[in-house]
């Protein structure tokens, strides 16, 4: 039945996100928060706020007892999970439907099955997506983890079994290495997902980072084309795009329609992302995991395609099926979407939580800021550093890149140091406008000096 109460078990600015979308479709609001978050944006804007527990994530926005029985006892009758904290927990997802409410997201046998990396690879595999070459399953030896290596090849990826994030990662370049950085990758795995779990994979080199959107009601599924997240900085995405323009139409048209032969052949219900490594020189794709969940950079492709994703995310959720046809979802111009966070870039991106002073955020046709921030607000320091994302479109990637400068020029966020110089850098390089970097590119251009080779000619 359609969704009448929505809890949303999140902070920042995917809170506030929610919370638009479901007023759009006259569902009320009630936003949960920790102690540390009672002044946060999303509690002033919700129609109602519950407190679930003290600034400690794990005593809060983890704490799933305390998040499920703060919901019903609100008289919700759905839990929109965000991304992050809870997002990608079958056990979250078990208890809220346990408890008689909708979970906004797909089955929990989903999640327990996409969410390992080891599961969802072999699903790829049953659904014909090509997938990087690596190990079987799981491995809990490490006498069996060498004679996979040295069957796929140096170097490989020592990849964690769950989770992601970038964490649990490691790369082998020789028998030595894998037998040093394997116990090395399952303490961390274990330490941040509590599942010490690996897999290997052929380490690609110099990949393009591709990934698919789609949406599911269970039976049928379709994509809403693919975005470009190479620019990473330690495996966490920084800037992102939609489209990928390094494919090529016949490369492009092969890769979504493999994402939704995946999303089909496990019965997903919700929005997900199919990730992808593209190999340029063989012109290869390979999937290599699926996030069960809305992702940071889904507003690129809402800018392309015109679909709030959100929206139709809460009308699966309450029971309706698919309401877009494949050939009616289309892609227009191009979107760049950029991370905000409180970090100084300057300083090894230190975190900088503050108080925010005066905003003067850009408007105009084809500009979008999603954040979390009005003047006067304290960021806490126990969270994530994310503030928002500023996003563009314009009908080229190369207009998109100079609309996305004159927007960070504008935007301004007193009190507190941020990624904008970062980002203003980026997209004054030529490597990035010209489109000629990967996932491996941005790490060695910021230890090369490329942030302040750009700051020291721009204060010329």
């Amino acid at each position: 039945m359609p969704i009448r109460s929505l809890f949303i078990a999140n902070r920042g600015e995917i809170a506030v996100r929610i919370i638009r979308a479901a007023r759009a479709l006259g569902i009320e609001t009630i936003q949960a928060h920790s102690e540390a978050d009672a002044d946060m944006l999303a509690v002033r804007l919700a129609d109602r706020a519950v407190c679930i527990g003290p600034a400690k994530a794990a005593d809060s926005y983890l704490n799933i007892p305390a998040v499920v029985a703060a919901a019903r006892k609100a008289g919700a009758d759905a839990v929109h999970p965000g991304y992050g904290f809870l997002a990608e927990s079958a056990d979250f997802a078990r208890a809220v439907r346990a408890a008689g409410m909708a979970f906004v997201g797909p089955a929990a046998e989903i999640i327990d099955a996409m969410g390992d990396k080891v599961a969802a690879r072999s699903a790829a595999i049953l659904a014909g997506v090509p997938v990087v070459p690596g190990s079987d399953g799981r491995l809990d030896d490490i006498e069996r983890a060498v004679e996979v290596a040295a069957q796929v090849g140096y170097p490989v990826m020592i990849k964690a079994a769950a989770g992601g994030g970038g964490r649990g990662i490691r790369v082998a370049e020789t028998e030595a290495d894998l037998r040093r950085l394997a116990p090395q990758a399952r303490a961390e795995a274990e330490a941040a997902f509590g599942d010490g779990g690996i897999y290997l994979e052929r380490a690609v080199r110099s990949p393009r980072h591709i990934e698919v959107q789609i949406l599911g009601d269970g039976t049928d599924a379709v994509h809403c084309h693919e975005r470009e997240c190479s620019l990473q900085r330690r495996r966490q995405k920084v800037w992102e795009e939609a489209g990928a323009t390094c494919l090529s139409p016949e490369t492009r048209a092969a890769l979504c329609a493999s994402a939704v032969a995946l999303a089909k052949s496990v019965g997903y219900a919700g929005a997900g992302t199919l990730e992808y490594l593209y190999e340029e020189a063989t012109d290869s794709f390979f999937f290599i995991e699926m996030n069960t969940r809305i992702q940071v950079e889904h507003p690129v492709t809402e800018m392309t395609t015109g679909i709030d994703l959100i929206e139709e995310m809460l009308r699966i959720a309450g029971g309706e099926p698919l309401r877009l046809r494949q050939q009616d979802i289309a892609a227009t111009g191009h979107a760049i979407e950029v991370r905000i966070n409180a970090e100084d870039p300057a300083r090894q991106f230190l975190p900088f939580p503050g108080r925010v002073g005066a905003l003067q955020i850009p408007e105009g046709d084809g500009l979008r800021f999603d954040h979390m921030l009005y003047e006067g607000y304290q960021i806490p320091p126990f969270y994530d550093s994310l503030l928002g994302k500023l996003i563009v479109h314009a009908p080229t990637r190369a207009e998109a890149i100079a609309k996305m400068a004159g927007a960070l020029k504008c935007l301004k966020i007193d009190g507190v140091k941020t990624t904008i110089p970062l980002h203003l850098a980026l997209a004054a390089d030529p490597q990035v406008q010209a489109g000629r970097f990967h996932t491996q590119w941005l790490e060695p251009w910021l230890a090369g000096g490329g942030l302040t080779r750009h700051q020291e000619k721009e204060a010329v």
